[in-house]
């Protein structure tokens, strides 16, 4: 039997923009709660959170703000990124989403490559001081205008117009193919690429992610993942306007305690985690002083999920339905799902099966054959969720998707009798680390400035903790001192995200070789697992 399955499709896919989805919920559900920011106590319901939205839909508009301009998000989680996801959303303009990690060299990339008109920033976070960041690239990208929330020019544009409404104001049609979000993925080339995804795209994700685990206007989601990512702004926030269900943000970046006291307070039905987190969560010493009663559901995504930890979901956290989901940026996100009636095989040891509106094979990567179930083989998908290409790059789109829609991840994996699937490697260098996607090649790109690096490779390396740790195998220039671990943090920090900075170096004299002269990165995992007791 063939390596290739198709999603149901009993529920029809929504064919409606993200805007005139959100006003058919703020019709049904116009007094439930939409919105809890837990830090600052603020809460909306979907009267309320529909009224910000058209009112910042409307400043942008009078920015100058249009259909098809990219606006830049830079903040960690906080409503005002909610809001302005909907507000964009609103106005056909295609928001932009930038890590909070990143540092001045990512920032400048993301701006130029995109050509953001206008960017949104946080005024800091954490170590990050965004203003002083913004102020360094500023003369190198193309940015007209910049907004840090709660500063004067954010308040201006977020002023109540009694005199127009936003439906009198849209002079022109929005379309669900339309572009509408742009999410950069670390890529193999050195540089990020931006994955281009339309209203249809994440729309309809977000909704069948939700529709999968049962998702209705009585949930109460607890979203800890960043909204920078899909899981956060898609699975996340969509999946709950999709349903009517209340999006709570416990904190602007990742907390465990805090975490499961705003489930506890909020009596919140779902939370959303990479593993990391629930590891996190699981052994905090609070983790039995917290009632997690109110807890039917959630998912578990981002990285490989280990079987101990669903368990202890299901048995400590009161997560009966949790489900496990994988995909990547480029479609959507999700391609595959567990079920919240699938037994405890399937949903602790699989990623599960196609998505609805989703098919999916497993391929032999030099040939492009579909492999028999229970052999590997690179996992491809196709359908709704497929981003419309990366932006303003027709070469690397090409690669990616092939001329019959295909997506092909560079994930290996295998399909199960039963048509479930398992993730068993990558065919490229991907490092997983905590849930963030990193590639080698990028940071190597950057290390390459180093004025002693004569060559440089990355590799993952397997941690307890993230899954996987970077460490960088180094060759010195004749006559320059050997670098450690510290001094290449030094070299990078405040140019790259803390993440991409590798935490062991290695300085050698040279590296192992395939005879055909290809760098043989297996053998190196190994020597440095061993040589670090990893």
């Amino acid at each position: 039997m063939e390596s290739y399955a198709a999603g149901e499709t009993d529920t029809p896919l929504l064919e409606e923009t993200i805007g005139a989805n959100f006003e058919r919920t703020v019709a049904a559900y116009p007094d439930r709660e939409a919105l809890v920011e837990v830090a600052s106590g603020r809460r909306w319901t979907w009267t309320e959170l529909d009224s910000d939205v058209d009112d910042l839909a409307l400043g942008l508009l009078r920015a100058g703000i249009t259909k098809g301009d990219r606006v830049g998000i830079w903040s960690p989680n906080c409503a005002e990124w909610t809001i302005v996801q909907f507000a964009t959303a609103k106005i056909g303009a295609i928001l932009v989403n930038i890590n909070p990690a990143y540092r001045t060299h990512e920032l400048a990339y993301a701006l130029n490559q995109s050509g953001t008109k206008l960017l949104i920033s946080a005024p800091e976070f954490k170590t990050s001081d965004y203003r002083s960041m913004v102020a360094e690239v500023r003369d190198r990208v193309p940015v007209e205008q910049v907004w840090f929330l709660g500063d004067q020019e954010w308040t201006d544009h977020n002023v109540h117009d009694p005199g127009i409404t936003l439906a009198e104001a849209l002079t022109y049609e929005l379309d669900a193919h339309d572009p509408i979000n742009i999410q950069y993925t670390s890529g193999t080339t050195g540089y990020p690429k931006g994955a281009t995804l339309s209203h249809r795209n994440i729309l309809n994700n977000g909704y069948f992610v939700t529709e999968t685990i049962n998702f209705t206007h009585e949930d109460r989601l607890c979203i800890p993942v960043p909204f920078y990512h899909c899981f956060g702004m898609v699975m996340g926030n969509l999946g709950c306007s999709t349903h009517g269900a209340t999006m709570v943000i416990p904190a602007p970046g990742f907390d465990p305690e805090t975490t499961l006291r705003t489930i506890a307070e909020e009596r919140c039905t779902g939370v959303y985690g990479v593993p990391t987190m629930f590891i996190a969560m699981q052994n905090h010493p609070t983790f039995r002083d917290h009632d997690l009663s109110t807890l039917r559901t959630g998912i578990m995504a981002g990285s490989i999920c280990p079987v101990e930890v669903m368990k202890r979901c299901i048995s400590d956290m009161h997560m009966e339905e949790v489900s496990i989901a994988y995909g990547m940026t480029e479609t959507s996100p999700v391609s595959c799902q567990t079920r919240a009636d699938d037994d405890l095989d399937r949903r602790t040891a699989t990623i599960g099966r196609a998505h609805p509106h989703v098919e999916i094979k497993i391929v032999d990567p030099d040939t492009g054959a579909t492999v028999g179930r229970g052999e590997t083989g690179e996992f491809c998908t196709r359908g709704y969720s497929v981003m419309l290409g990366y932006w303003d790059d027709p070469e690397k789109t090409a690669e990616a998707i092939d001329a019959d829609g295909w997506m092909h991840t560079g994930d290996l994996a295998e399909m199960r009798e039963d048509g479930y699937c398992n993730i068993v490697g990558r065919i490229k260098d991907m490092v997983i680390r905590g849930g963030e996607n990193i590639y080698p090649r990028e940071i190597e790109e950057f290390l390459y400035q180093h004025p002693d690096i004569e060559d440089v490779q990355v590799i993952g390396v397997p941690d307890q903790k993230y899954g996987e740790e970077l460490a960088a195998w180094v060759k010195m220039r004749a006559g320059a001192e050997p670098l450690d671990a510290d001094a290449v943090r030094a070299f990078a920090t405040g140019k790259l995200a803390h993440y991409k900075i590798p935490r062991y170096v290695l300085v050698v004299d040279e590296f192992p070789m395939t005879v055909t002269g290809k760098i043989r990165k297996v053998q190196m995992r190994e020597e440095t697992a061993e040589q670090l007791g990893l």
